[in-house]
């Protein structure tokens, strides 16, 4: 059955016992995992918890009724959380809710699923599941949503700062609690300490990323021109850009393509939908990003933003390696986008 915000939110931090799946889906895939981590702080932190992929499931069919029926070697309780990429896990799902008895629950990440998707239509027409749609926070929705990551890490953000923080990072949940990190770094906020975020202090760490040109690699990255791509590393690296730079250039141009492909496959008008973006195109990009738009699918897109939100966060992890892993991700990406020319 299909459920909304309020509805998961309450059934995730406590699950009903005749609940046997939680389908989270929905563009905005940070969200569903901030859902899913509402479950797993509902289970405690000595929960035991079980992952499952599409490819165990479809080897195995019945391993996803066997766990959730299954008690802890510990004793304590017990959850199972899996990763949906398509549809052949479907047999193990309606295994799952055929079974006599389950008792664990299972909390399953599909990304952005298609309409057609036959388990989404399932977990819409079953009793034993809640299926919610996560979708990228606009407006006052996003403004709040940074305003309230920040308050939970003990920085507080007036209404035009918390308007330019998801601006800034496109309505996604995980890059605001990135720059919202930065922030709290930057200066010295925690919950025990609080401190009022400023201009100035988002000014300095955006100074960076603004002074590099990087258009050329954008466009080489989703354009899928991976000869450019090639020469544009090694501009960049004699101008000591920084890798920081470079993602976040990519993802704000990735949200872009995914808000216009998406009123694009709604009304099949991409010179309307290219209009109704307005200022965020920039004149000088209008064709390299229509043709982007016509080469990244809605879930193309979706997964590119995903992959460049987590190479965001492995070259602040990574340290001198950093480069190396974001370099080969783009090249990855960019590659994708070639063969689809």
């Amino acid at each position: 059955m299909k459920a909304n915000k309020g509805q998961i939110e309450r059934a995730l931090d406590a699950p009903p016992a005749d609940i046997r799946l939680f389908l989270l889906h929905g563009p905005d895939e940070s969200g569903s995992q901030a859902l899913a981590h509402r479950l797993e702080r509902a289970m405690g932190p000595e929960a035991e918890r079980i992952d499952l992929d599409v490819a165990t499931l479809k080897a195995d069919p019945a391993r996803l009724a066997d766990e959730a029926a299954s008690i802890s070697l510990f004793g304590g309780a017990r959850w199972i959380r899996l990763n949906l990429s398509n549809d052949d896990a479907l047999p193990a799902i309606q295994g799952l809710l055929e079974a006599e008895q389950a008792g664990n629950p299972v909390v399953a990440l599909g990304g952005p699923l298609k309409n057609t998707s036959k388990i989404l239509k399932l977990a819409l027409d079953h009793k034993a599941v809640m299926a919610c749609a996560s979708y990228v926070p606009e407006g006052r929705d996003a403004d709040q949503l940074a305003a309230a990551i920040a308050r939970d890490k003990g920085l507080r953000l007036s209404g035009d700062l918390a308007r330019r923080v998801a601006e800034l990072t496109g309505g996604d949940r995980t890059l605001m609690g990135n720059e919202i990190e930065k922030l709290c770094l930057y200066l010295d906020a925690a919950p025990d300490r609080p401190a009022e975020a400023t201009h100035e202090a988002i000014d300095a760490l955006a100074a960076e990323a603004t002074e590099e040109d990087i258009g050329a690699l954008v466009n080489a990255v989703l354009g899928g021109d991976t000869g450019r791509l090639l020469r544009e590393f090694r501009i960049l690296a004699q101008l000591g850009a920084s890798e920081g730079g470079m993602l976040w250039a990519l993802l704000r141009r990735a949200h872009l393509i995914a808000a216009i492909r998406a009123e694009f496959d709604q009304n099949g008008n991409l010179d309307g939908a290219m209009a109704s973006a307005g200022r965020a195109v920039f004149w000088k990009d209008k064709t390299a990003v229509q043709r982007q738009v016509r080469l990244w699918s809605a879930q193309g897109i979706a997964r590119v933003i995903h992959r460049l939100a987590e190479a965001e966060r492995l070259s602040r992890s990574s340290r001198n390696a950093g480069r190396v892993l974001v370099e080969q991700e783009l090249l990855t990406i960019a590659r994708q986008a070639a063969r689809g020319r």
